[in-house]
């Protein structure tokens, strides 16, 4: 080979060299690729978590409302049914226990037979942890009223919300010319239903919240 062609080659072969070299990654080059990729995978990873806990979050408030809705329109149901049962036809007194703690009374609506039939319903607030109380209501079927009271039968009790505090009941007095709500309403006493219920109580976030409903039947015993 001439010396000509063989400086050629050989700088040929250097030319290739340094390409190659140039082409190629250093060690730090590999690290820092490595390390902005960590980066960025934790920056999805970690908004796609924020985005589920938010899309659960959501899932479960909903939920909950729901279910407090169906709750107080289930109690709505019991009271605006409210029924002057006399135990007897000669009874001149209703069943309708009415304190500023609990209700019982006979409703002309039954969840447990489909909305129709009579049922005993009670309405109070079960002593729970640390002061705080369980709105609760309990369904009896069929009636059966002894003369202190008393039934027999199947129950069904509905927690519709935990948590509360300060619950209380009050009657709208239906004979009063203006509007009266008294703590207590008994029915063997007055011999008629009230207009309306109304339970008051504070959440668990101390908000204060209050439910008003009509009975639907205003009887009077004769």
């Amino acid at each position: 080979m001439f010396p000509k062609q063989r400086r050629c080659f050989g700088l040929l072969r250097r030319t290739l060299r340094r390409d190659r070299a140039v082409a190629g990654f250093t060690l730090i080059e590999v690290v820092l690729a490595l390390t902005i990729f960590a980066l960025l995978a934790g920056v999805v990873y970690g908004a796609f978590a924020l985005g589920q806990g938010a899309v659960a979050k959501t899932q479960a408030s909903a939920e909950r409302n729901q279910k407090r809705r169906a709750g107080v329109d289930l109690l709505g149901s019991y009271i605006r049914s409210a029924f002057p049962y006399r135990s007897t036809p000669l009874d001149q007194t209703i069943f309708f226990d009415g304190a500023s703690d609990h209700l019982a009374f006979i409703s002309a609506y039954s969840q447990a037979l489909g909305g129709r039939g009579m049922a005993k319903i009670q309405i109070f607030a079960q002593d729970a942890d640390r002061g705080q109380a369980a709105l609760s209501v309990e369904e009896t079927t069929p009636v059966r009223l002894s003369g202190d009271g008393g039934d027999s039968g199947p129950s069904h009790r509905l927690v519709l919300r935990e948590g509360i505090k300060d619950f209380r009941l009050a009657y709208l007095d239906p004979q009063a010319e203006a509007e009266t709500w008294e703590d207590r309403w008994d029915g063997q006493e007055r011999r008629i239903l009230p207009r309306a219920v109304r339970l008051t109580y504070q959440d668990e976030r101390g908000r204060e919240v209050r439910w008003t409903f009509p009975v639907m039947m205003m009887v009077l015993a004769p």
